[in-house]
């Protein structure tokens, strides 16, 4: 048996590894299965960007290799949304880094940024692939707990002096997954001048960028002054777009941040499908006439989520933005546990919030991705669950 590197070894098991083979057991079964885990939509793409893929997949010179140029219509329709949505003014071709979705960028990012020896500070609970890259790349995670009595919020000054040294990189993900969580403009100023002060990248994921609700505009990070200097974010059609399966998505960075990451994906991929780069031109080109319509029908799923979770007996707060609620369990019930029971008793997927580091231990997570019909049930099975794993211990105890 050939060895396995210790890169291998120190990557912990993905969240979402199990859910698949699992979900498809149970539909085998005949269960009547509701999956509110994957942020991942049962809604359609923009009709332009499918009759785009369709013409495009026709065109034979579209079915060469990409490479790192790509579609170059695709950069410059990333460029004008960069500035019709935030202000921000990017050059296509020097400045944005086309991507096989956000995630490889966000994994693939260490490895131009970092060494052994070196820090990235990563928030828990985050998604995975931040701490995945940084493990690959030999470099020091540190882990900073999120909490709801700080916001969730990761707050730089607050790092030892020693960790401060050696951190290169900083993610951040605001409106964030899983917690809903959003980050007020001030939080941003001073964690940029932070990183300006240490020469940190700043690695600022923006997936949720167009998901605000109640008056809620989330900002790009580039809004701050001094991020130009050391931010690079990343955006995705797969939310905004409900583009999942496409895999497409994007960084903007100065071109030396940009072409660093460039360089780095030279050497593991040959670029996006080019027709798919088109499609997401034209995704980005109907937003105004898309977008206000698909935020309505989640901004529907959110309200119905939390009366729904709200009924059944559990906390919830109304989150200003993404496509997730963030519910705490009650002391003594694992989220694993009650994920579990929830999914094998009842049919119901939803992600523990361990699954997404240890600090979200405590809490589980809900998309609203479904119909609030369908999402009320869930809500109602689950509900029974928890209310079974409280009276357990009393029971066990006049057991007793």
């Amino acid at each position: 048996m050939p060895r396995f590197s210790a890169r291998l070894g120190a990557l912990p098991p993905y969240p979402l590894a199990h859910i698949p083979a699992r979900k498809r057991a149970l539909l085998a079964a005949g269960v009547d299965v509701i999956d509110l885990g994957a942020g991942d939509a049962d809604l359609a793409p923009p009709p332009e960007a499918v009759e785009a893929l369709q013409r495009a997949s026709t065109d034979s010179a579209m079915h060469r290799y990409g490479f790192g140029m790509g579609h170059v219509p695709y950069r410059e329709a990333i460029a004008t949304y960069m500035h019709e949505r935030f202000g921000v003014v990017t050059d296509p071709i020097t400045e944005v880094v086309p991507l096989l979705g956000s995630k490889e960028g966000l994994a693939h990012v260490a490895s131009a940024f970092l060494q052994p020896g070196d820090v990235a500070v990563l928030p828990d609970p985050a998604y995975a692939a931040y701490q995945g890259g940084t493990l690959l790349a030999d470099a020091e995670p540190h882990i900073v707990r999120l909490s709801a009595e700080h916001d969730f919020l990761v707050e730089l000054d607050a790092l030892p002096a020693d960790v401060l040294a050696r951190t290169r990189v900083v993610y951040l993900n605001y409106p964030n997954n899983p917690t809903g969580a959003i980050a007020p403009r001030a939080y941003l100023e001073r964690t940029v001048r932070t990183c300006v002060e240490h020469d940190m990248l700043l690695v600022f994921d923006n997936a949720y960028a167009e998901f605000g609700f109640d008056g809620y505009v989330p900002p790009s990070i580039f809004e701050i002054e001094g991020a130009r200097e050391v931010a690079m974010e990343f955006h995705s059609l797969s939310k905004t777009f409900n583009m999942t399966g496409w895999r497409s998505g994007w960084a903007v960075a100065r071109p030396e941040l940009a072409g660093a990451l460039a360089k780095v994906k030279s050497f593991v991929d040959t670029g996006t499908f080019l027709p798919i780069q088109v499609a997401g031109a034209a995704a980005l080109s109907a937003r105004q006439r898309f977008v206000p319509g698909n935020l309505a029908v989640f901004r529907e799923r959110r309200d119905a989520a939390v009366a729904a979770f709200a009924t059944a007996g559990f906390e919830v707060t109304s989150p200003r933005s993404t496509m997730y609620l963030w519910i705490p369990l009650p002391d003594g019930i694992g989220s694993a546990a009650f994920a579990d029971r929830v999914r094998e008793e009842t049919g119901v997927i939803v992600m523990p919030g361990v699954g997404f580091g240890a600090g979200g231990e405590g809490y589980f997570r809900v998309s609203f991705i479904q119909s609030p019909e369908r999402t009320a049930e869930a809500a109602r099975r689950a509900g029974i669950v928890l209310t079974e794993m409280q009276r357990a211990p009393l029971v066990a105890g006049a057991t007793a």
